[in-house]
């Protein structure tokens, strides 16, 4: 596992913003954290990144403990941050020398990892501009460029695409995919866009009041909080109660004169057996298609599940 949490707590005062969170993201998936603001995220990274020392339980991260090994853990992450810390009067060029420096790099590395990724964000342009003259969508890119100059094989992203337009915005999806499928890179991301998280995420987590209320893969949690999988059918006449006739199949969740839906955990292995039982009828069939279910239908009913069982919001920091 190249990011492993078990039961990891932070306390201030009485306060709990992180109660016992349990992860693992195994090397070149990425995790998507999801959750309202106050939630716990922040700090939860902050403690993965050693920024904050946990005050019960324990993480590894590339292998190295988050409280013993904090430097190792450090020179093994990237990490970007809600509030970037940028030099606003250094130039481009020069702020990434100086982490480049703070990070080991010879200078040939120094400078051939900034040119290298300046370039694939679109920045190239801007390398001797100073970042004060930077637009915020600039600010954010350039502070993605920071948290991979040293090649890490692990990423903490803290909204990664916030501020950007949609070609910036595509270019960092396009750059996170490419990471992880051709280099084998690890990530953990926070973020609101669930369009987004649904896109790059292998797993999804959901943490509210410091608590993680879900985890899994996309099709596990539309399973456990949405139901099996759905199958719309539409049909050229009348169904001829084809609907009925499909019984010992499928379950049949509604239906017109030339469309149904119909529910199943496993459509690859349905679908064609409704199909040819529709044959054998004679309805002649136009279409057969998943309905559409998404992050954002997911999350909101795991949210509302949770106020159910707790009627608490977030509040974590």
């Amino acid at each position: 596992m190249m990011i492993e949490a078990h039961e990891l707590t932070k306390t201030f005062d009485r306060f709990c913003a992180v109660d016992r969170v349990s992860l693992r993201v195994p090397a070149g998936n990425v995790l998507a954290l999801l959750g309202p603001n106050g939630a716990g995220k922040t700090t939860t990274v902050r403690m993965l990144t050693s920024i904050l020392s946990p005050t019960a339980g324990w993480a590894r991260v590339a292998g190295h403990d988050v409280v013993t090994e904090p430097e190792q853990v450090r020179l093994n992450v990237g990490v970007l941050t809600e509030q970037h810390g940028l030099y606003e009067r250094m130039k481009a060029v020069e702020y990434l020398d100086f982490f480049g420096r703070v990070y080991r790099l010879d200078a040939s590395e120094r400078k051939g990892r900034a040119l290298a990724l300046m370039e694939r964000f679109g920045l190239s342009f801007a390398l001797s501009k100073r970042l004060g003259e930077y637009s915020k969508g600039m600010k954010q890119k350039l502070a993605l460029v920071r948290a991979m100059l040293h090649n890490p094989p692990v990423l903490l992203l803290d909204e990664p695409t916030s501020a950007m337009d949609p070609v910036s915005a595509k270019q960092v999806r396009d750059c996170i995919v490419e990471l992880q499928r051709e280099e084998g890179r690890t990530f953990l991301i926070t973020t609101h866009n669930l369009t987004e998280a649904q896109q790059l995420a292998d797993h999804i987590a959901v943490i509210r009041s410091g608590r993680i209320v879900a985890n899994g893969t996309f099709d596990e949690l539309a399973r456990q909080f949405i139901g099996e999988p759905m199958m719309e059918l539409h049909t050229v006449a009348p169904m001829n109660g084809l609907g009925k006739d499909l019984g010992d199949l499928v379950t049949v969740e509604s239906q017109g004169e030339t469309w149904l839906r119909f529910s199943t955990p496993e459509p690859s292995r349905a679908n064609p057996a409704v199909l040819r039982r529709a044959a054998q009828m004679g309805v002649d069939v136009v279409t057969l298609a998943p309905v559409s279910r998404t992050l954002e239908d997911v999350y909101l009913q795991i949210v509302k599940e949770d106020e159910g069982s707790s009627g608490e919001s977030g509040q974590g920091e």
